[in-house]
């Protein structure tokens, strides 16, 4: 029963650090000193864990002092590991928290990465960085082990506990050890993987097979808007099938399915070899913001709307709906592509932070209807408030006689929308 720390408390630690708080002395550490003050306040930001959560963890403390983790045995790092500005990893989130680890473990030492990482980064980056600054040599003086993270934000069904955890280690002790640890609060059972490596590549695959058959729903909407189908009607003809995947187009963002695929092309080009399927799918689904925004404007232009002059509400700003969630959302290309165009763009969304969309990317938020009517709507997430509203009430929103609805996500009976005074576009 050694002390834990969780390093990061993001939307992947902080509901690890409840539930292992709940049963054994846990130090949930993160640098932001804000975000300590909240959760020591019954806050959670991320709205990933509720008061009531946060008041039964009995055994958890919070500290942004790296002092506070000297006493602990067992670390788990979960900090995010974004992309660069030209798409290859960025691995100093997880080097700084592997240098902080470093400093204060002490010998017999387990270190636990749920980090998403392209396979071998945890024993060729991480291990280094914790041998360099703690003196201890790799499995004889401390172990590592690797559990992949399965958080989905905003999912109140599929929860940390209730997901199958795969778990591996750097010796077959470590393994079962860290097995162990995350089977007293997985309901769901683990998966023990062969090696670290094994569970490192499980993980990234995870996200980029999903990247390649929204890629694939994302091309074929492109072309069956020029061959003027509804690309829904025909998903959901082929869904009639028992096999066919139920996958639907949109724009991909957030920080796992956007970002991971990139950790792994990272590697296969490390190691020689070029991908192309993998990054084919990625150029589709980077290019979808910018694809819905064109096809606003020309059909804004073809009702004879002076675009120039014009102002588009965009209905959400988080990556995914029923989540506050800003990172790498890709409604921002949607807004950016409008803007080349003078659009006026009104930005709203009920769950996003006004402040940290304003520090994200520069945009204020606002209110769409009676105060701002707008001349065409970019309903860009599926926020229950959304999808909740009609078409007259989205009509309503409007000031023209003739505005654009784009219904990004299909939320809306397209008929009942050109019913209602909308010409209707749709992924």
């Amino acid at each position: 029963m050694l002390k834990i720390a969780i390093i990061g408390l993001g939307y992947v630690g902080l509901p690890l650090a409840v539930e292992f708080g709940k049963i054994r002395p846990v130090v949930g550490f993160d640098i932001n000193t804000a975000r300590i003050g909240d959760l020591r306040n019954g806050k959670d930001c991320t709205l990933e864990v509720t008061a009531q959560d946060l008041e039964s963890a009995a055994y958890l403390e919070y500290s942004s002092d790296i002092e506070d983790l000297r006493e602990c045995g067992v670390f788990i790092v979960t900090v995010p590991t974004p992309i660069d500005q030209v798409k290859r990893p960025d691995l100093t989130p997880l080097v700084k928290a592997s240098e902080t680890v470093g400093k204060v473990m002490r010998p017999g030492a387990t270190v636990i990465y749920e980090s998403t990482v392209y396979p071998g980064c945890t024993e060729e980056v991480c291990v280094p960085v914790l041998e360099k600054h703690s003196g201890l040599i790799y499995n004889k003086d401390f172990f590592c082990g690797y559990s992949p993270e399965r958080i989905n934000p905003g999912d109140k069904v599929n929860t940390l506990t209730t997901i199958k955890k795969v778990t591996s280690g750097s010796t077959p002790e470590a393994t079962k050890a860290v097995d162990d640890l995350y089977s007293a609060i997985i309901k769901a059972g683990t998966f023990p993987a062969s090696s670290i490596k094994v569970a490192e590549a499980a993980k990234v695959i995870e996200n980029t097979q999903r990247d390649i058959n929204i890629a694939l729903v994302n091309e074929l909407s492109v072309i069956f808007d020029r061959l003027g189908i509804d690309t829904i009607e025909v998903l959901e003809a082929a869904g009639s099938k028992w096999n066919f995947l139920p996958f639907r187009p949109g724009m991909v963002g957030g920080h796992c399915i956007g970002v991971d695929p990139y950790y792994l092309t990272h590697k296969a080009e490390e190691v020689g070899y070029n991908p192309q399927v993998i990054l084919a799918g990625r150029r589709i689904n980077d290019n979808m913001g910018r694809y819905v925004a064109r096809n606003v404007v020309k059909m804004m232009l073809a009702n004879g709307i002076d675009v120039a002059r014009s102002t588009v509400g965009v209905m959400g700003i988080t990556f995914k709906e029923n989540c506050p969630d800003i990172r790498n959302s890709k409604v921002i290309d949607v807004i950016n592509e409008l803007k080349k165009w003078n659009v006026n763009v009104v930005v709203a969304d009920p769950w996003a932070s006004s402040d940290e969309v304003m520090h994200e990317y520069g945009i204020p938020l606002g209110e769409i209807g009676t105060t701002c009517p707008v001349d065409s709507l970019v309903v860009a997430v599926a926020h229950n408030e959304y999808r909740d509203l009609s078409p007259e009430a989205l009509r309503s929103l409007c000031r023209i006689d003739n505005p654009v609805l784009a219904d990004v996500k299909a939320m809306y009976d397209r008929y009942a929308c050109q019913n209602a005074g909308f010409s209707v576009f749709r992924l």
